[in-house]
Order: C-alpha cells, then structure tokens, then sequence
C-alpha cells in the first residue's frame, strides 16, 4: 500500500534572510550612513545591553548601558578635548531612555562640577555643585537651578543658608559674614533681602571684624513701637485721603 509524506513548508528566502540580517548578540562595529560607530551588544536589530557609541560630528564617546537603542543603566560620556588632544569626562552617571536620570556626576569644567540627582536631563533633587570660583552650592534642586532649601558657602568662608526660587534667594534666610563675625536673618525676594536684622556674631574670632559692634536694641517693648508707628502711618493715610 503506498505511503504518502506531507512536505514540510519551507520558509521563503527573504524572510530567512531577514533572520539573518537582525542584528542580535555582540557585534563588531556597525555604521550608520552619517559615519557613527556602534561596538557592542544588540536584541531585535536595537542597541540593547553593553555597547560603545561613537558619534562622528561631535566625536563624543558613550560607553555603557543600553535598552532598545536608547542609553539606559549606568553609562559615561565623553568628549574630544581639540587643545590637549584626548577625550575628557563630561557625564557619569545612571541614564534612562536616552536622559540622564538618577544619580550622576555631570564635569561642567577643569574645577567644576555637579554631583547629585537627575530628571529628564536636568539636576532636580538633591545635589551638590563645585564652582570654578571656590564657591559651592548644596541642596535641592528643580529645572536645572537650586529650588528648596540649600546652603551656598562662598569661598572666604561666608554662607548662605535659606530657600531658594529658580537658582536665585527667596523666602526666609540667614547669611554668616564670618569675615566680620556678623549674621543677618530676615527675608529675600530675588536675591535681595528686603527685611532682616544683623547681629554680631563670634565677632571676637573674625579675622576682619567691624571696626564698632553692633549696638544692642535698649527699647523695652519694640513690638508696642512698632505697633503704634503702623497707627500712626494709617492715621497719615486718613489724614490724606
């Protein structure tokens, strides 16, 4: 009795060359048509897992984490230094979905830098940044400028210690002239202080202390003063109208 087999179905050549053609696994260098250079791993035909980055026009350098042909993990990136001849540091840090996002170190100079948090490529968190000036600015962040409570500690010793609004002083505060062995606490609006008092403060160590101290208030009751100087401003004010 004669035996009949069913043929297997082959798959057509262009989808087994398909196959192949995706790029899966570790490859060597792999351009693009504007002359940028992949080395490392890939999943789907997309950059995915360990990989290095080289970008022809700017000749920047990524080297790290990659998930589905974006920059995400933990990565570094680089740039050409064309005066000295070799790549310098410029991001180190965690990354996600091509920004960086988490804790990172970004070098913004030779002696300056930010360490601290990200979001969407900008500093929002905590972080701490390193001026070129000696001048260092800590706590929080939002939108790429301190926003919250910070410290700024400039570089003869003074600080700042207070809230702040779109990277400038706002709300209430207090700054320590410790050159003089003063402090003044009040309230800022833009970088101003608008209302406060100065007191001396451990004027006898200052290195540059005023040449008088500060007089002690000898009114008895400056709330009653003030008080009454207000009626006596609304009294004006009638008086007028």
């Amino acid at each position: 009795m004669p035996v009949s087999k069913c043929l297997q179905k082959s798959e057509p050549l262009w989808k087994v060359w398909e196959q192949k053609a995706q790029k899966n696994g570790l490859r060597h260098q792999v351009y693009a048509v504007n002359g940028d250079c992949y080395v490392g791993q890939w999943k789907d035909n997309m950059k995915h897992g360990k990989g290095t980055q080289i970008w022809k026009k700017k000749g920047a350098i990524y080297e790290g984490d990659w998930k589905f042909g974006k920059r995400d993990g933990y990565g570094t990136l680089s740039s050409p230094d064309r005066e000295k001849g070799k790549y310098r540091r410029v991001y180190s840090g965690w990354w996600k979905d091509d920004k960086k996002s988490g804790y990172g170190i970004q070098f913004l100079g030779p002696k300056e830098y930010y360490e601290g948090e990200w979001c969407g490529d900008q500093r929002s968190g905590w972080g701490r940044v390193y001026y070129s000036n000696g001048d260092i600015y800590e706590g929080q962040w939002l939108k790429d400028k301190p926003h919250g409570e910070g410290m700024l500690r400039l570089k003869n010793g003074n600080r700042y210690e207070g809230y702040w609004q779109r990277g400038m002083k706002n709300g209430p505060g207090r700054f320590f002239h410790l050159d003089h062995g003063q402090l003044f606490e009040g309230f800022w609006v833009d970088d101003v202080a608008k209302c406060g008092t100065m007191i001396d403060f451990g004027r006898d160590e200052a290195p540059e202390p005023t040449q008088f101290p500060i007089p002690k208030i000898e009114i008895l009751d400056p709330d009653g003063v003030l008080k009454e100087a207000l009626a006596m401003f609304k009294r004006s004010e009638e008086d007028e109208d």
